[in-house]
C-alpha cells in the first residue's frame, strides 16, 4: 500500500498543540530530579537558619570553651597589677617630697650635731644629771660623821681635751649653775697603775662626804694652780652615769647599770677668795713646823680628792681673809 500522505495542520490546531521539544539526557535527568517533592520554601528557609545557628553555636563551643574564658577572665586583673605601671605622681607632690627629705636630713644633721660634744663646751655642764631633783640628799650608804667635815677637791679652769670634750672647770662656772653640780671624773685607766691607789683613796673620799661638808675648790694642772674659793657639799655621793654613757669626757665601758664602778657627789658655790692661795704659797705653809705640815694634798700632789683637817681648814680660811684685807677686796659670796 502506498503512503499515506499526511495532511498538513491547519492553523488552529498548531496553536493549541505545543510541538514537543527534542530532549537530551542531561534534561530528562533534571526532570526527573524536579519530579521529586518540593518541601515548601518557608520550611526549608527555617531549617538552614537552625542548621545555621547550631554549626555557629557548635564552632563557638570548639574554639572558645565557656570554663576556660571565666578562669582568664579572674587572673587577668591579678596580672595587670603585677604589670602595670603606677600612675604619674602630680609635679606637686614630686616637689614635696624632695622637700620633705630635705628636712628630715636637715633635722638629723641638727641632731647629730647637738649630741657631737663642743671642744668650748664646759664638761661638767654637759654631764650634768638630768634627773638631779630625784637623787636624795643622803644616802643611807655613806658613812656618817659628826659635824662637818672639810675637803680640798681640784678641778682644770683651762682647756684640756679629753673623749673629744674640753673638760675645763673653773669656779666661774660652778658659780653660774643653778642646781648642785654633779663632781664626776675620778676614774682609772689602763695603764695608770701608778694611779690606781691614788684613785681608789679620791673615791673613797668623796664616799665618805656627809651633806653639810665643806670643800676648797682648788685650780689644778694652769699657769698658777692654786686654791680660788669654797662649795659645799649638798648631796651625798652616788653612781657616776656619765660613766657608761659614750661620748662623755670619762666613759668607762666596764662600768654598767647592775654594777656601776664609779661614784660621785652633788656640791654648790659657797664663796670665791678675793684673793686666791697660790701653790707656792702652800708648800711653803707646808714646811716642817707649818700649819699644813700633814696636809694629805701636799704629801698626795696627784690626789684629786684629799681630805683637810679642821686646823687646816681654819689656817688656810684665815689666810684668805688676810690676804683679802690688805689688797682692800672683799670675797665673792653666794
Amino acid at each position: 500500500m502506498p503512503p499515506r500522505k499526511r495532511n498538513a495542520p491547519d492553523s488552529e490546531a498548531t496553536a493549541a498543540e505545543p510541538v514537543p521539544k527534542r530532549r537530551s539526557l542531561r534534561s530528562a535527568t533534571r526532570s526527573q530530579t524536579s519530579a521529586q517533592p518540593v518541601e515548601p520554601v518557608a520550611k526549608t528557609q527555617r531549617r538552614a537558619k537552625t542548621e545555621d545557628k547550631d554549626s555557629d553555636a557548635d564552632e563557638d563551643a570548639e574554639v572558645v570553651p565557656a570554663p576556660k574564658t571565666t578562669v582568664k577572665k579572674e587572673k587577668k586583673p591579678a596580672k595587670a597589677d603585677k604589670t602595670s605601671k603606677p600612675a604619674r605622681q602630680p609635679a606637686s607632690d614630686k616637689a614635696a617630697k624632695p622637700e620633705k627629705a630635705a628636712k628630715v636630713d636637715k633635722a638629723v644633721k641638727k641632731e647629730k650635731a647637738d649630741k657631737k660634744p663642743s671642744a668650748a663646751s664646759s664638761t661638767r655642764a654637759a654631764s650634768e644629771d638630768p634627773d638631779i631633783d630625784s637623787i636624795p640628799t643622803r644616802n643611807p650608804n655613806a658613812p656618817k660623821h659628826d659635824g662637818e667635815w672639810y675637803w680640798l677637791m681640784k678641778a682644770e679652769p683651762e682647756t684640756r681635751i679629753e673623749n673629744g670634750v674640753d673638760v675645763r672647770f673653773s669656779i666661774d662656772d660652778l658659780r653660774a649653775k643653778d642646781k648642785p653640780e654633779g663632781w664626776d671624773g675620778i676614774r682609772a685607766y689602763p695603764g695608770m697603775h701608778k694611779l690606781l691607789k691614788l684613785t681608789d683613796i679620791a673615791r673613797n673620799n668623796m664616799r665618805n662626804m656627809n651633806a653639810g661638808d665643806k670643800a676648797f675648790f682648788y685650780h689644778s694642772n694652769c699657769k698658777e694652780p692654786a686654791i680660788v674659793g669654797i662649795m659645799e657639799i649638798v648631796k651625798e655621793f652616788s653612781e657616776d652615769r656619765t660613766a657608761r654613757k659614750p661620748g662623755t669626757p670619762y666613759y668607762d665601758p666596764s662600768s654598767t647599770k647592775e654594777k656601776p664602778k664609779w661614784d660621785l657627789v652633788h656640791v654648790e658655790f659657797r664663796k670665791k677668795f678675793a684673793v686666791q692661795i697660790g701653790l707656792k704659797e702652800l708648800r711653803e705653809l707646808g714646811k716642817p713646823g707649818g700649819p699644813l705640815e700633814n696636809m694629805q694634798m701636799l704629801k698626795q700632789s696627784r690626789l684629786s680628792v684629799s681630805r683637810v683637817s679642821k686646823e687646816e681648814w681654819e689656817a688656810l680660811c684665815e689666810i684668805a681673809d688676810k690676804k683679802a684685807k690688805d689688797a682692800g677686796l672683799e670675797h665673792e659670796e653666794d
